[in-house]
């Protein structure tokens, strides 16, 4: 019989049934298949009973909807392969119901319940009065008629139940759970039209016979691509973990787990939206009766549809009656809370008032009486900003803008941490610790709870001071100078500091003439006339004794340190010292010592001690400097710049010119211009001068001639037809000058070079410091047309994020990436990323320091466009790159 009633089938008019069935089965497949290999990602572990239940449930339908045509030729109103597609669809349900955040339980089980309940009251009666009515009239057997609904009710019914756990819940399962839904909206369709068809004896529209097919086929889609995008996101995980040293633990679940911890906020700022669906139905359904109504009547049984709709109305009462139970219960717990709050507050003695965020006190507690001298309706309707310092109402009126503006706070947001001074009724100033939290009281206020530690903080200044500093002199003593040092030696670039140490001669004398009290009273006249010699920044300490210490923390150079020593010695020894009605005369000796790396602080300080007492030994009222070789850096240093500048005056500096290439078509398109300095007959290597230059701000108008040299050079080819571009280096100092935007634009009009053909590089040091400046000083330079690059990528730490910022037109990779090109596995993996880095960024890759064959035959292989170094050609004079753009660079070495 199966066999015949598939081929009489095939031969009606039924055949999009068969059709129906071959797609259903072949995309329920599908998505079996795919369920099935994402669950078993050990990372997909706390989505896998879902996916397991989804897939089970697509495989029984695809068996149901396969044997459905032979089914169908059975005279009974539901066949075993209506049995079997609902089992699949219960299970689809489960499924889906496993996509939510959590299950529910309790009083929200009963809502979720009601909910379901009338959102498929709501839908049946729709259906009632647009499709089940006429059909039902048409079928004319009750009994038939409800036995071929009970599937796709059945079906409504499981899609209503799950679906608001579904919608809002944000979690990593949620587009496979959001995609099942729509499965059980699509095969609830599919079988509400095959029973409608059953009931008129017509074969069902081929749009709906695809409906469930492509719902199958989505839901596939999703969870395959799903299945990918959490495989590529463990990748990048681990990556993250090698390279970044997150110490992540390195179990499978772990980033399901931290996903699955935030879900929760994600779904309660839907809830709303799915809360208000099922009155939205309810109001639809009660539109399209009344539109029925007056149009003509409801056909089929009213009383089917007047019980579903009582039923409705009931659920909606008592939903109310419950939201109403729990909203008074809520409201009394908070009264119940705010009421234990202020209690609280009071029995430690803090000061508890209600204000909005313009300051305005609304109530206020008894405590502030005792604690501030305030009546409490006093301070009732006045302003708190009257009260606190006005040095700190500023910062806490912003604090207060920003939560007032802050609709939705993440957690902890919704608290604001304060403290400042606040005047009492006696008129002083008591330093305070608030917290504000918001309060709903029919408008937005703010729950202060204010505490006063004056006591506490005087406590602190105390302990500290004592701890920290000279009973006699009150400047801070050897503890604190020797902490002090270690922390600014620990800091980076601390080969700046300098510690100096000052001796008063002769001052045991003083001691011996008119005793230890005049001794420390000159002790502290010393004090005060050292303090007011050194800068604000310095740390002035009493050693012990008669001993002084001095630290400067960022000396700009080795002669700054020698002149604030001779300083000293000269405010020491400039008028005597008045001291038990006599005139004492003192002087100083000094001694200098200079951080270095490897230079600890307590050899730092030792090193100043011997170099004062080696001042002592000398005759006293001198300056000695620790390590003869600093003394010699400082000396040289001071030549270096005095031969800088005669170099500039005299023309003693050349340009040459590095070409960068076209890796892929061996054509030169730029040149890099450098500089090179021959004192005499002497090469001076670039390192030994650019810094002096730097220091001493000569960077300045050498960088100036050679942008104007360098572009002169560059326009002049380029009106010989050669396509060729210049790079030059920029330096800080340069980039901060006052004139820096003016001075380029001005070389290009003098040269009449493009600015689109001026490519300026910077480091990413330069891009730190200072860096707000910085990037705008670029940003004009930008707008001129010049391109900019950023040299030595890479080697840094904020590369990354200034590409955001910066409209960079080039990178540079580090000759360091480069030289371990074909024999580092590492720095092979890390150029090729910058490569790629750069590509997707849509900017130029330039390789620096291309010096062997391999090297340019990786480059070449990562699609590294240009690069420049010794194996393309060596910096060369202007001549040079003549000759060379006359041959076009046609091959680059032999066996590349």
């Amino acid at each position: 019989m199966g066999v015949v009633g598939l081929v009489a089938a095939l031969l009606s008019g039924a055949a999009a049934v068969v059709v129906g069935a071959v797609a259903g089965v072949t995309a329920a497949a599908a998505a079996a298949v795919s369920l099935f290999a994402a669950a078993r990602r050990p990372s997909d572990r706390g989505s896998a009973l879902a996916w397991r239940w989804l897939a089970g449930g697509s495989a029984t339908w695809l068996v149901g909807i396969g044997v459905r045509p032979l089914a169908d030729g059975t005279p009974f109103a539901v066949t075993f392969a209506d049995l079997v597609l609902l089992a699949g669809t219960v299970m689809l349900a489960v499924g889906t119901g496993l996509c939510a955040v959590r299950p529910a339980h309790g009083q929200a089980l009963l809502r979720d319940l009601a909910d379901a309940y009338v959102c498929a009251a709501s839908l049946f009666v729709i259906g009632w009065v647009l499709l089940l009515g006429p059909a039902y009239r048409d079928a004319g057997d009750a009994g038939t008629f409800a036995v071929t609904l009970a599937s796709p009710l059945l079906c409504l019914v499981l899609t209503c139940a799950v679906g608001p756990a579904v919608v809002p819940a944000r979690r990593s399962a949620w587009p496979v759970g959001l995609a099942a839904l729509v499965v059980l909206a699509a095969v609830t369709a599919s079988e509400t039209v095959t029973a409608l068809a059953r009931l008129t004896g017509d074969a069902p529209p081929l749009s709906e016979v695809w409906l469930a097919p492509a719902a199958f086929l989505l839901l596939a889609a999703v969870a395959w691509s799903d299945r990918t995008a959490r495989a590529k996101a463990s990748g990048d995980t681990e990556d993250t973990g090698l390279l970044g040293d997150r110490g992540d633990t390195g179990e499978p679940g772990d980033t399901e787990t931290e996903q699955e911890a935030a879900e929760p906020l994600v779904g309660q700022a839907t809830s709303p939206l799915v809360a208000a669906t099922p009155l939205v139905l309810v109001v639809v359904a009660a539109v399209v009766v009344l539109l029925r109504v007056l149009g003509g009547g409801i056909q089929g049984p009213v009383v089917v549809l007047a019980l579903v709709s009582v039923s409705v109305v009931v659920v909606l009462v008592m939903r109310l009656f419950v939201v109403l139970m729990e909203t008074g219960r809520m409201r009394r717990l908070v009264d119940l809370g705010e009421r234990q709050l202020h209690d609280l507050a009071e029995s430690t003695g803090d000061v508890v008032l209600l204000c909005d965020y313009e300051g305005v006190v609304r109530e206020i507690g008894e405590g502030v009486e005792t604690t501030y001298g305030y009546r409490p309706d006093e301070l009732i309707g006045g302003r708190i900003f009257d009260y606190i310092h006005p040095e700190d109402v500023p910062a806490i009126q912003v604090a207060l803008r920003a939560m007032s503006l802050d609709e939705e706070p993440a957690e902890g947001a919704g608290t604001c941490m304060v403290a400042c001074r606040v005047r009492a009724a006696d008129g002083t100033w008591r330093p305070t610790e608030s917290v504000a939290t918001r309060q709903m009281r029919g408008e937005e206020l703010l729950l202060v709870t204010t505490r006063d530690v004056s006591d506490q903080e005087a406590l602190r200044n105390q302990v500290a001071h004592l701890t920290f500093h000279d009973g006699v002199t009150g400047l801070p003593n050897r503890a604190y100078f020797e902490e002090r040092t270690r922390e600014v030696l620990a800091r980076p670039g601390a080969s700046s500091a300098a510690v100096v140490f000052l001796d008063l001669d002769g001052f045991t004398a003083v001691n011996d003439s008119v005793g230890h009290a005049s001794g420390d009273y000159l002790l502290g006249q010393a004090a005060r006339r050292l303090r007011a010699a050194v800068r604000a920044d310095d740390t002035l300490a009493r050693w012990g004794g008669d001993e002084f210490a001095v630290l400067l923390e960022a000396a700009t150079d080795a002669q700054t340190v020698v002149d604030l020593a001779e300083r000293l010695v000269r405010t020491v020894s400039s008028e005597p010292f008045r001291v038990a009605d006599r005139d004492v005369a003192l002087t100083a000796s000094v001694g200098v010592a200079f951080a270095d790396e490897d230079v600890s602080s307590a050899d730092l300080i030792r090193n100043a001690d011997v170099a004062m007492a080696r001042a002592k030994e000398l005759g006293g009222r001198r300056v000695e400097v620790f390590a003869a070789h600093m003394h010699t850096d400082v000396v040289r240093r001071l030549e270096l710049a005095a031969d800088l500048q005669r170099a500039l005056l005299e023309n003693q500096f050349a340009i040459e010119y590095q070409p960068v290439v076209d890796l892929a078509t061996s054509r030169v398109t730029a040149v890099e211009a450098l500089v090179r300095w021959w004192r005499g007959s002497a090469f001076v290597p670039p390192e030994h001068f650019l810094g002096p230059a730097e220091d001493t701000g000569l960077i300045v108008p050498l960088s100036e001639w050679i942008l104007r040299e360098a572009c002169r050079e560059v326009a002049a080819w380029r009106a010989s037809s050669w396509e060729i571009g210049l790079s030059l280096n920029l330096s800080a100092r340069q980039i901060m000058a006052p004139r820096f935007v003016e001075s380029v634009e001005s070389a290009l009009e003098e040269s009449g070079l493009p600015p689109s053909a001026l490519t300026l590089e910077v480091i990413e040091e330069m891009l730190v410091e200072d860096a707000e400046e910085t990037v705008n000083r670029l940003s004009e330079l930008r707008e001129l047309g010049v391109r900019l690059a950023i040299d030595d990528f890479g080697t840094g730490y904020a590369s990354l994020a200034l590409l955001r910022q910066l409209p960079v037109d080039m990178i540079k990779i580090d000759p360091s990436f480069v030289s371990g090109l074909g024999s580092d596995e590492t720095l092979t993996l890390l150029t090729r990323t910058i490569v790629r880095l750069g590509h997707d960024l849509g900017l130029i890759v330039v390789a620096e320091g291309i010096e062997r064959p391999e090297q340019l035959e990786l480059l070449r292989e990562m699609g590294c466009t240009r690069g420049q170094g010794f194996l393309v050609a060596r910096p060369m004079a202007a001549r040079g790159v003549d000759s060379l753009m006359r041959t076009s660079l046609s091959s680059l070495p032999s066996g590349v």
